[in-house]
Formats: structure tokens, sequence, C-alpha cells
């Protein structure tokens, strides 16, 4: 029971403060009559979606997928700035040899124009095949899309509670049973 209890409950405690948030926000706009009530009920359903969804994008011992890339430029300048990629390239790989690494920047900077270009490119799309791991870095779509959801809410907020200010405004109140008591007659 104790096993269960620490392997099902206490290690996806978020989780279930997700859970607990929803259902407040669901009770407050489906069991409340007043219209304040339940847009900051909505406000918190909505809250707990986003940090949700936030929480499923968080990985453990990730980091950022900003790769840097060296540029390069014609002429002169174009191999030896190949040159210089292939070479940091080359040393960002684990497991290469110190003898590949002078080949490959070698014929990069005795190279100029395109097969320059040609030269180091290759040399660094292989370089790059093997270093990149995905599963080192932390996806981002789930944090930019909540980034949008932030907004959404905010606009939701303010257009709700606008109305809510008309409504007061035409019939005294914000309850829900005196504003359907008043249409009704």
């Amino acid at each position: 029971m104790e096993e269960f209890f620490s392997q099902t409950i206490a290690s996806k405690y978020n989780y279930w403060c997700y859970i607990v948030l929803m259902m407040i926000g669901l009770y407050a706009m489906v069991g409340k009559r007043n219209m304040i009530k339940k847009i900051v009920g909505m406000n918190i359903f909505q809250t707990a979606i986003i940090l949700f969804y936030v929480s499923l994008g968080v990985k453990r011992d990730a980091t950022l997928p900003i790769l840097e890339h060296h540029g390069h430029e014609g002429g002169d300048a174009g191999g030896h700035a190949a040159a210089q990629g292939a070479h940091d390239t080359l040393h960002a790989v684990p497991g290469a040899t110190p003898d590949a690494v002078p080949d490959a920047v070698s014929g990069a900077a005795h190279a100029t124009g395109p097969e320059a270009l040609d030269h180091a490119a290759g040399a660094a799309d292989a370089a790059h095949h093997v270093a990149i791991n995905a599963a080192d870095y932390i996806n981002p779509l789930p944090h930019v899309l909540m980034l949008t959801a932030i907004v959404v809410s905010v606009a939701t907020l303010g257009v709700a509670l606008a109305l809510a200010l008309r409504v007061h405004r035409r019939y005294g109140t914000l309850d829900e049973t005196e504003i359907l008591e008043s249409l009704r007659q």
C-alpha cells in the first residue's frame, strides 16, 4: 500500500494539483450563480490546463535546443571560416581522432569559394549527425503554444468582465437567477 501511494500519488503530485484546480474551476463555473465567480472559475480552469501542458514539456537534465551554427562567407574569408567551423565541429564530436581534424581543416582552409563550403559542410554534417542527440534537448513547442493560450486566456477574461459590467448596468445585478427572472417578465 505504501509503495502504491509513493509511486502513484506522491510521484505525480503536480498532476493531482492540476486536477484539483480544474475541479475547483469547473465547480465555480457550474455551481455558482454569480457571474464574476463563474468568470473567475473559468480563469482557474484555463490556468490549470496551461500548467498541465507546460509540465508536459519539462524534461529533467535537458538543455535548451539552441545549436550554434558557424556562418560561411565568400572568397578567402569563406574558406577560413569554413575551416574554423569544421575544426570546431570536429572537436565537439566525442570519439573524434586528432588525425581526422587536421585533414578536414587543411582541406577546407586551402580551398576557396564553393569548394570550401562543400568540404566544410560535409565535415560539419558528418559531425552533427554524430553529436546531436534529441533526448538531450527540451521540446519548446508546448511552452510556445501555452504562451499563445495565456494571451487568449487574458483576452477571454477581459471580454467576459466587460460583458459582466454591461449585464450589471442593464439588470442591476450579477446573480444568474435574478437576471433570468427579469428576462422572463
